[in-house]
């Protein structure tokens, strides 16, 4: 092999590898009309991050958290006109989007990033494996919005969201409801990591309105979930587990479910309401806090037939 052809495998290796700047994500040109940066690029670290957000730093370090970098943007016509930015390296697609995922309260997308929030005040995205919160003192949505798209620009990771949340059925699913938790999903230690997406259906219950019977329209909440394992002898080690749970703190009922003569469990949790579970592969896929029978076993069938 020549020189210059072990000189070009060398060169592609380490440029590969060569992580992006950070800091290089800050917007210093091509600002909004009458802004500028006055403070920052400053770096954080894991040593360091509890000097940024003390309060939620264990949240981000849950998530995977490598590095961020913070800034400030001013207006020119006032001191109050500001911006702050926060940039996270989360390690992943994954992580970024968990962190995103417990952030966002309610589904009013931005039209930037992977996924995002936007209102009067705050700015919230992810791309690839960054998470990014701007935040601005006074209300300025639209140029939250404008500096939330310079910034995404800036990041050129094609990487799409988690695959997992492909799996949950769009029918009735909440709008931005979909989370990912690193640890402990749904309260249960047992489960450990997984998704979450909660899910609205309509009601018809019998109400007496002055003397008469009437059909009073109301809905109902409930939780699909899925709850990912290193293999599948965890999962079924962790069904025991629930099983075991929901004996001494609840109710397991002894009827299986439809398709799932084994590796399935029904009962009812104090706090969760009533719960099926199902074992696919690595995965454990189930149902909370229900009141249809039927219906609850449907969604969870086609919750179930998602999963590749």
């Amino acid at each position: 092999m020549s020189f210059f052809v072990l000189t070009g495998i060398f060169l592609g290796v380490g440029a590969s590898s060569w992580a992006v700047p950070l800091e290089s994500f800050i917007p210093k040109k091509d600002l909004p009309r009458e802004w500028s940066l006055i403070h920052g690029p400053q770096i954080y670290t894991q040593k360091t991050l509890f000097e940024r957000i003390n309060g939620q730093a264990d949240l981000f370090f849950k998530y995977g958290f490598q590095k961020s970098v913070f800034a400030i943007y001013q207006g020119k016509k006032s001191r109050q006109d500001q911006i702050e930015v926060d940039v996270y390296d989360m390690g992943s697609v994954l992580q970024a989007f968990g962190v995103f995922s417990r952030f966002r309260n309610e589904d009013r997308p931005g039209g930037f990033g992977v996924d995002s929030f936007l209102d009067d005040h705050s700015a919230l995205f992810y791309q690839g494996k960054y998470f990014v919160i701007l935040y601005a003192p006074e209300p300025n949505q639209e140029i939250l919005g404008q500096f939330s798209k310079l910034i995404s620009l800036k990041m050129s990771d094609p990487s799409p969201p988690p695959r997992e949340i492909s799996y949950f059925p769009k029918n009735g699913l909440k709008a931005g409801s979909i989370q990912y938790f690193s640890e402990g999903l749904l309260g249960y230690q047992f489960l450990k990591r997984g998704f979450q997406g909660t899910y609205v259906e309509k009601t018809e219950v019998e109400a007496k309105v002055e003397d008469k019977d009437r059909i009073k329209t109301g809905q109902e909440e409930f939780k699909l979930f899925l709850a990912i394992f290193q293999n599948p002898e965890k999962a079924k080690s962790a069904l025991r587990d629930f099983k075991d749970d929901l004996s001494k703190k609840g109710k397991v009922f002894s009827e299986s479910i439809v398709g799932f003569e084994t590796g399935a469990l029904k009962g009812e949790d104090p706090y969760q309401g009533r719960v099926k579970v199902v074992q696919k592969g690595s995965y454990l896929l189930g149902i909370v806090g229900f009141e249809k029978e039927e219906g609850a076993e449907t969604r969870l069938a086609e919750f179930v037939k998602n999963v590749k």
